[in-house]
């Protein structure tokens, strides 16, 4: 696919095509995330063969794409994205100023764990009140306090409260690293990919990548435990002949392939507090002897958590819909193994359970996600100690 060039004939310019700008503007609109992205990938796939495309002509497409959804919402808010209170400026305190964002005001309420339409619900009294005020530019204190009342107003004390922590966190500059684990099957990559687009964390890592990586490395006839899945890493345990998987082989495998993986799982999330960059961690192989050996003393705030399917007949499902989403990954291989896999989720949640680690039953997408933010939100909480008047200034 070649370069797409857009030509905004009132100014004379000609700018690339980025997918991702156009994501943002129909997240704007109300889109979630996902369909934006959708969205903007077919009207790219749309413009394949076209080299430029005038900005008039690229908002007709949109507009006729729009259309074609049932809510008539969408289509509605796009349509007024040039409306005034989208080109008030907002001001930091390093005295940045930047546009108001619609989404992006409602991506932070969506931080503290307030559910999408409870967050678009206080966003859309914002910005009516913004609308109201007649303000040409206006400093992000005041944004945050005005967002802060609405809330208690609307939602109560307990969500205000979780909205001032979360503003309060982003301003500190700390680090996040968030690990999530659980079982083959449980949701994680899923989970991880939509909590990184509400919090802004762009680097995420599986541990399951980091085994691939090791396995490039490390031949077969070294490391045979590295080279097979967790749940089955017994049937290559050093000196084992017998065929039946009892549940002390199976965990030690596990432990024996977990160990092992850990070695780059410690590496990545020293390179991030290192750079003090905010980080996601997910796989199997996160687990609560990968946080003992973290150092505690760091400056950064670390939030483990652990995701299950409780429910037999639900992780068999997921494990079925593997092999229609990807199918390299083959449904009956994981199948024939779920008695194994099983196991070894009873004793992951044991484990956590143990350690007081936060157990998510992810039985919805949003909702787990939700908890996510929640588990987040109440480490946080722990060392939060700043009064409103240091969060949102004086008004």
């Amino acid at each position: 696919m070649g370069k797409i060039v857009i030509v905004d004939t009132s100014e004379g310019t000609r700018t690339p095509f980025l997918r991702g700008l156009l994501t943002s503007s129909l997240i704007d609109a109300g889109l979630p995330f996902d369909e934006s992205y959708e969205l903007a990938s077919c009207i790219r796939q749309t413009l394949s063969t076209m080299p430029e495309i005038t900005t008039g002509e690229l908002r007709q497409l949109v507009v006729q794409e729009l259309g074609k959804l049932d809510s008539q919402e969408y289509l509605e808010n796009y349509n007024s994205s040039e409306s005034p209170v989208q080109r008030i400026k907002v001001i930091n305190r390093q005295h940045e100023i930047s546009s108001f964002s619609l989404a992006r005001h409602c991506q932070s309420l969506q931080s503290t764990g307030l559910s999408m339409e409870q967050a678009k619900s206080v966003s859309q009294l914002f910005v009516k009140e913004l609308e109201e005020s007649g303000k040409a530019e206006i400093h992000a204190d005041e944004i945050g306090h005005r967002t802060y009342l609405i809330i208690k107003k609307q939602l109560g004390r307990e969500a205000a409260q979780r909205y001032f922590i979360w503003i309060d966190y982003t301003r500190s500059g700390r680090p996040l690293i968030l690990l999530i684990g659980g079982a083959t099957g449980c949701g994680k990559s899923t989970v991880a990919t939509e909590v990184a687009h509400r919090l802004g964390i762009i680097r995420t890592q599986s541990t399951d990548m980091l085994r691939e990586v090791m396995r490039m490395l490390i031949p077969e006839r070294l490391l045979p435990t590295l080279h097979t899945s967790s749940f089955n890493a017994w049937q290559r345990l050093p000196g084992h002949a017998d065929d039946t998987a009892t549940h002390e082989l199976i965990i030690m495998g596990y432990k024996h392939q977990t160990e092992l993986v850990s070695v780059p799982c410690e590496a990545v999330i020293q390179r991030a507090l290192k750079e003090r960059v905010s980080l996601i961690l997910e796989g199997i192989h996160v687990s609560p002897a990968l946080l003992q050996r973290l150092n505690s003393g760091e400056d950064a705030v670390i939030v483990p958590v652990m995701l299950a399917a409780l429910k037999q007949d639900q992780l068999k499902q997921r494990l079925q819909g593997r092999g229609i989403i990807a199918p390299e990954r083959e449904s009956s291989q994981y199948l024939s193994h779920f008695e194994q896999i099983w196991e070894l989720q009873s004793y992951l949640l044991s484990e956590a359970d143990k350690s007081d680690m936060e157990i998510i039953n992810n039985d919805d997408k949003e909702l787990t996600t939700e908890w996510v933010m929640h588990a987040i939100n109440k480490v946080l909480a722990k060392g939060c100690k700043s009064q409103i008047e240091d969060v949102f200034g004086r008004h």
